[in-house]
């Protein structure tokens, strides 16, 4: 992603991954880069905070993607926003001092990045809340909206709710005046999603989620989107309405590899006769959504109709994005995990 014109003597650090292992941090090194000037058409961006997407980061570490081929070594980290410090010729839109967030793979963990404009989108600021409104946030919304096709009054059902997807999902959909259904693990996890507008939180750890959907909701679920898969689908597939649509955008439950044996019938039998939809949400697939649901969620945010939340575990500097993606992975966190790359204090 970097030009090639260094800074004599000027560098800069960007974790790497170097091998394939286990996990994120048995993988990826810390390396030291020069600094490069931005070739014509290009900006380079001093980073200061970078978002944590610790399922791929682990899946790429272990050449477990198999819906796109990362040839190792290979830079890392999808989400950063920071201030923009060089601009090269050509440019418009950009100057010095701006904000300008990047969504795009391997422009995250790293303290500069030097590349295309298109690599990029403005911020108002460069701080962590447009940082997770510009990543985060457009997923939740392009999910609900473009693949879950969500309308006022319809019931939806958001899996891991109290996430960093999970929570911008469950305000959207409040604010699009459905009736909301938030899945979550532990009573403050649960009072949480409560505090965000959902009607109903269900605690999977006590409750048996099918049964809770089956009782309290008998004409069933319009829109589910789940990133859990295990148990968590099938209660939402066996509640899903008549014409429902069922968001799969991830499957934390099969991190390890060894998804569940299903021996169930086939998911024809679940849909046929209700007319219902599996749908897959792969948001690198509808870049065409993504200006729009930014500039949205930036005035929804602005004008305080949605709340950024992040998770309590402070990470700072490349080190701690390690810590970052094994809390995140730990089903501890609650809120956008985020890792400060400068540390500005609290």
């Amino acid at each position: 992603m970097d030009g090639t014109d260094t800074m004599g003597g000027q560098t800069y650090r960007a974790i790497r991954l170097e091998r394939i292992a286990p996990s994120f941090r048995e993988g990826a090194d810390v390396v030291e880069l020069p600094i490069t000037e931005p070739a014509r058409g290009e900006i380079r961006v001093r980073n200061l905070h970078c978002g944590v997407n610790a399922i791929f980061d682990t899946q790429i570490a272990r050449n477990a993607v198999d819906y796109v081929k990362i040839a190792i070594p290979t830079f890392t980290g999808v989400e950063a926003i920071g201030v923009v410090e060089a601009v090269g010729e050509g440019v418009t839109g950009y100057a010095v001092g701006d904000a300008a967030v990047t969504v795009r793979f391997t422009g995250g963990y790293r303290e500069a990045n030097t590349a295309a404009i298109a690599n990029f989108a403005p911020a108002p600021a460069a701080t962590r809340e447009y940082l997770a409104l510009a990543s985060t946030g457009v997923s939740a919304l392009v999910a609900l909206e473009q693949i879950g096709d969500a309308r006022t009054g319809e019931t939806v059902a958001v899996s891991a709710a109290a996430g960093g997807l999970g929570h911008l999902l469950v305000q959207l959909a409040v604010l699009k005046g459905c009736r909301v259904i938030g899945v979550a693990g532990g009573a403050e996890k649960c009072a949480f999603v409560s505090s965000l507008g959902a009607e109903r939180v269900i605690d999977y750890r006590s409750e048996d989620v099918g049964a809770v959907l089956a009782a309290e909701y008998p004409g069933g679920i319009d829109v589910a989107i789940d990133t859990v898969s295990g148990t968590i689908f099938d209660a939402f597939l066996a509640n899903i309405a008549n014409h429902g649509r069922l968001v799969v955008g991830g499957a934390a439950a099969d991190l390890e590899g060894k998804p569940e044996v299903v021996t169930a019938p086939r998911i024809a039998h679940s849909i046929y006769y209700k007319g219902a939809s599996v749908r897959g949400f792969m948001n690198g697939l509808l870049t065409p959504h993504w200006d729009d649901a930014r500039k949205r969620l930036f005035r929804l945010y602005q004008d305080g109709k949605l709340r950024v939340t992040f998770d309590s575990q402070r990470n700072v500097g490349l080190e701690g994005i390690y810590d970052g993606i094994e809390r995140l992975l730990s089903g501890k966190s609650m809120g956008k995990v985020v890792v400060d790359i400068v540390d500005q204090g609290e």
